[in-house]
């Protein structure tokens, strides 16, 4: 099959060049849809423009509820329906500058980092980044060796994922509060992290890097478990986060052999930044998506890109086709959240982690996945806990954990997205559309459109 000659490898001063005759172009609409705001985005295409736009309106909490996106040649042209997180129009100002600012020379995500939205900057911690195998207590014992070594977290996230665990812990020296830089100091924290998440069932190996660097945090975890291949399902590890979840994405991938694409179709139910976590993956794998269509206005989200590899060549064998329906479905999967969801706010102290994850551990409780925040003096931590043996969490343990704790600072949230999947964890979402017809429909029109074919039969 004929490669198609990608525009990424323009040379980076032309490209310099191209933005400057040609600056982001962002719209923001508040008119032509009755129950969206509309966002344009048109400028000069290069590699990631599409990650840079979904990953600022993802970080603002902004809900993409459609998108039509065209970068096939030199130009980016997308189109977002979209909402605040409680479904209503947008009403800040700040949208557009945003994304212009991510578009323009110092955009974030394949270039610097610093100042972009969900970013946490190096000049105030250290980053201490794990994967590894999950197991009961896993967190526990991490956060109870940054005590002992005189380290205040200061903010982590965490994710588990068939059986693998991916962290991004900042620190910071419990004394001065000021980022940990000492070689020896940073030589044995590694040490002592590494040698916890090997334990010895860690078939697969496990890592620990220690930056100064700034880094976004959601889009590092997706790219440590993907380097983790947390979406291999070689069967030889049990996975406790989720057991009760056997609600499975729907993935094809198929080859539009006219037009040299190849054709990914994404079906599961909605949920925040769903189309983030997908296209993060894509690009990871060094795929670019020259166009797309996202639905995702009820219950479920469909998601249909036409992509080639960075070498500009389709899929060409079955082994790829199938690692990219996998690392897709790991990428959607990764962080649905299984379990009691547990929200932590009081006083921030030294050894506060390591004190609340010891209790889990000891009554019994797996986290599956956690976000540690600070603010001021203030710590605001969310967990998701499940029983160690993968059971839902008996009522009776989670008070006997609120009232060790504290009841006051200690909270159950109720989660109506895991009360949804774990009330029938056999249920597949449904529509009230035929997904096949409705992207077939809709790529014959967009295609037409753009002038890549020339009658919307050539798409049947």
């Amino acid at each position: 099959m004929d490669c198609w000659s990608p525009s990424l490898n323009v040379d980076q001063e032309f490209a310099k060049l191209l933005n400057r005759m040609h600056p982001p172009r962002v719209t923001v609409d508040n008119i032509t849809d009755r129950k969206a705001t509309l966002i344009k985005v048109d400028s000069a295409n290069k590699r990631g423009s599409l990650l840079e736009v979904v990953q600022v309106l993802t970080d603002l909490n902004i809900l993409i509820k459609r998108a039509y996106i065209s970068s096939d040649g030199e130009w980016f042209m997308d189109v977002f329906h979209v909402t605040d997180q409680y479904g209503n129009k947008l009403t800040e100002d700040n949208v557009a500058d945003r994304i212009q600012q991510s578009l323009g020379p110092r955009g974030c995500s394949f270039r610097s980092l610093r100042g972009s939205v969900g970013v946490q900057s190096a000049m105030q911690h250290t980053t201490i980044e794990l994967t590894g195998r999950d197991r009961p207590g896993l967190l526990s014992e991490i956060f109870a060796v940054l005590s002992d070594l005189k380290c205040n977290v200061v903010a982590a996230e965490i994710w588990t994922h068939n059986s693998r665990m991916a962290s991004i812990v900042y620190i910071t020296d419990n004394s001065t509060r000021l980022p940990v830089e000492d070689p020896d100091r940073l030589t044995k924290i590694k040490h002592l992290l590494v040698s916890i998440l090997k334990g010895d069932k860690d078939k697969r190996g496990a890592q620990t890097a220690v930056s100064l660097g700034s880094t976004h945090t959601q889009r590092r975890l997706h790219q440590l478990m993907y380097a983790d291949r947390d979406y291999d399902t070689d069967g030889s590890d049990s996975d406790l986060s989720t057991s009760s979840n056997n609600e499975k994405p729907l993935v094809t991938v198929e080859n539009f052999s006219e037009k040299g694409y190849t054709v990914v179709n994404a079906k599961c139910r909605d949920r925040p930044k769903l189309l983030f976590d997908v296209v993060c993956t894509l690009t990871d794998m060094q795929y670019v998506v020259f166009h797309a269509t996202i639905i995702a206005e009820g219950a479920e989200a469909s998601q249909e890109f036409y992509i080639r590899h960075t070498d500009g060549c389709p899929i060409s064998s079955e082994a790829e086709r199938q690692r990219v329906i996998h690392c897709l479905e790991a990428a959607i999967k990764r962080r649905i959240s299984e379990g009691v969801r547990l929200e932590l706010s009081g006083e921030d102290r030294v050894g506060l982690l390591s004190d609340v994850t010891r209790i889990f551990r000891e009554n019994g409780l797996s986290v599956t996945s956690a976000e540690v925040t600070t603010r001021g003096s203030k710590a605001i931590n969310t967990f998701y806990v499940m029983d160690s043996s993968g059971d839902r969490v008996k009522s009776e343990t989670i008070e006997a954990v609120r009232s060790e704790i504290g009841e006051c600072i200690l909270k159950v949230k109720e989660d109506s997205e895991s009360m949804v999947k774990n009330s029938n964890p056999n249920s597949h979402p449904t529509g009230r559309f035929s997904l096949s017809h409705l992207f077939r429909t809709r790529s014959e029109k967009f295609l037409y459109t753009l002038g890549l074919i020339s009658s919307c039969s050539e798409v049947a």
